[in-house]
């Protein structure tokens, strides 16, 4: 019983100290301007909503019964002698509007519901955004499409709502007066412009359809030219009209200038035909418009910043700056791989840039990747105590058809295979003999493509494993790639190895197990052997793949050694 107390003492006490949510009182202001049919209807729906607690009518100069309607549906009304403006119309209920919370909705809306209401002011009523716009589905909005948007895009890219002239909107009151009502249609826009400038958070909901007095051209012909108005106005004073015009056209000279200078060094390091003097001049031509232009860039985008409000400023600076900062990334991506092959050397400073190869394959060949990048490998001295080692990264292997712990054999001298170590993707450590027999010194860089060159003639051991089988295949590397042969090996009718090599016609080559020789094949020709109880059969198929593993003749040791 003593715990039981206790316990709802507790939740007692925590009910007591918690603090309840601060109200937030809610003025809907409904702009009319002869909307006798529509906006008692209007109102009606607006007061179903609970937490709604004033409905306010600016009847603006209306000469119908707006009034008289409105009044008779329970909202406050505010009477303008002439017709002002939907802003004006707009201004003046938010300044007469007693709240904490403000929605703005059109007077003439033929299906308005409590729940499209809802949406627009409860994630201001959650704390989740400052200002809620809408979007919906309806017929028209050609001013929207053909003014609005591409203006915006221009201006402000980043905003990008679908819907930025949609007319209904809600607010915390607080935020509303860091910002400026025009007087007309161009209200909207406005909001949305000043809100993103500002920081201030805003958000696009989405009430469904909306069903409105459709508006006669020369009413759209007026509010195009308010709002197209009124982004010109604030693309001024934000400073938008200096960074599209001035600021574009600089970065468009620096461009031109880092294109130049990255032509220049190509043409230097990789066009023979032209001679090297022009190739400088274009690349110090370059860099003088570049430098020139990028500091005009940066003084103009720095008095541009300071003078105007930075919130969402950031997000326009990328766009606008993007092209020009990719520019200079390139550059210094190719001016880095220049370095990277600097040698200075008995006071000579030489530069030798070399690529790495796109491998693509275009066969059947037997691969792990259909298309990679490798190379180019830098030859360097053997790790101490590895003399009868060759230290070789992935990629070469991969195009050389060998593998990690395979053999090679050079000059009668026979070495094990390892990869790179860590931090030297494309070092080829070689033992001085091996160095010797390749006609190769230290710093030696080697191509891709010039690997099997390097390294032709040279005797494979190429080992597979399958369960608790190894097989062995020995070949020679070729220098160049030729037609091949698929070449399939069963043990007791289970397929043990698949392979693809270079046979010649007029050779055979030698299978054993387990070290001791079991007999012979030809190119093209099956053959069963039996050695115990067991049975070797091999089977060739043709195909289309090319190759550089030229398998190894008698006299080479044998082609097959399979090892149980």
């Amino acid at each position: 019983m003593y715990w039981f107390l206790v316990i709802v003492g507790l939740l007692l006490a925590s009910i007591k100290s918690s603090k309840p949510n601060k109200y937030q009182k809610v003025s809907v202001i409904i702009p009319a301007y002869n909307e006798e049919d529509t906006v008692a209807r209007v109102v009606e729906v607006i007061k179903m909503v609970s937490f709604v607690d004033e409905v306010i009518v600016v009847n603006d100069g209306s000469s119908d019964n707006t009034e008289f309607e409105a009044i008779k549906a329970g909202a406050q009304v505010i009477n303008h002698d002439t017709n002002k403006g939907k802003g004006e119309a707009l201004f003046t209920g938010y300044k007469e509007a007693d709240c904490d919370i403000i929605a703005f909705i059109d007077a003439d809306i033929h299906n308005l519901t409590s729940k499209k209401v809802e949406a627009m002011i409860k994630p201001i009523l959650n704390g989740k955004t400052d200002i809620t716009k809408t979007k919906f589905a309806r017929e028209s909005g050609r001013v929207t499409e053909l003014t609005a948007k591409p203006l915006l895009n221009f201006f402000f890219p980043e905003i990008s709502f679908e819907q930025p002239l949609s007319g209904q909107f809600a607010a915390r009151k607080d935020v509303l007066k860091k910002i400026n009502f025009e007087k007309d249609y161009g209200v909207d826009v406005g909001i949305v412009i000043d809100a993103d400038v500002l920081g201030i958070t805003i958000t696009e909901v989405d009430i469904g359809a909306i069903e409105h007095d459709m508006s006669p051209l020369s009413d759209l012909n007026l509010m195009a030219n308010e709002v197209v108005r009124t982004i010109i106005s604030r693309a001024n004073k934000y400073g938008r009209v200096v960074m599209i015009d001035d600021i574009g056209y600089f970065i468009r000279m620096s461009i031109v200038g880092l294109s130049l200078v990255i032509l220049g060094l190509f043409t230097i390091f990789f066009v023979k035909f032209v001679p090297l003097s022009i190739g400088i001049m274009i690349s110090l031509f370059g860099l003088i418009i570049a430098i020139v232009y990028i500091i005009k860039v940066i003084i103009k985008s720095i008095v541009m910043y300071r003078k105007t409000p930075r919130a969402n400023l950031f997000k326009s600076f990328i766009k606008i700056h993007f092209p020009l900062i990719i520019s200079i990334i390139v550059l210094l991506l190719m001016i880095s791989t220049f370095f990277g092959a600097a040698h200075f050397e008995n006071g000579i400073l030489s530069i030798e840039p070399n690529s790495r190869n796109l491998i693509i394959y275009a066969d059947d060949s037997p691969r792990d990747n259909s298309i990679s990048v490798r190379g180019p490998y830098t030859v360097d001295t053997a790790i101490e105590n590895e003399s009868s080692v060759i230290r070789m990264p992935n990629d070469a292997m991969m195009t050389l058809g060998i593998k990690h712990n395979d053999t090679i054999q050079i000059s009668g001298n026979v070495y094990k295979l390892y990869g790179p170590r860590d931090g030297e993707p494309d070092i080829l450590r070689l033992p001085i003999h091996v160095k010797k027999a390749l006609d190769i010194e230290n710093g030696y860089v080697i191509q891709n493509s010039r690997l099997k060159e390097v390294f032709e003639n040279s005797i494979v051991d190429h080992s597979h494993n399958k369960d608790n089988i190894t097989i062995h295949e020995k070949f020679s590397i070729s220098s160049k790639n030729k037609n091949a042969t698929d070449c399939e090996v069963f043990l007791n009718n289970e397929s043990i190895l698949n392979s693809t090599g270079i046979f010649r016609n007029d050779s055979s080559y030698y299978i054993s197990v387990n070290n001791e020789l079991v007999g012979q094949v030809k190119y093209l020709e099956d053959q069963n052997f039996t050695f115990g109880n067991n049975t070797v059969q091999v089977i060739f198929k043709n195909t289309t793949a090319t190759s550089i593993k030229e398998f190894t003749k008698p006299n080479q040791g044998n082609f097959l050694n399979i090892i149980l």
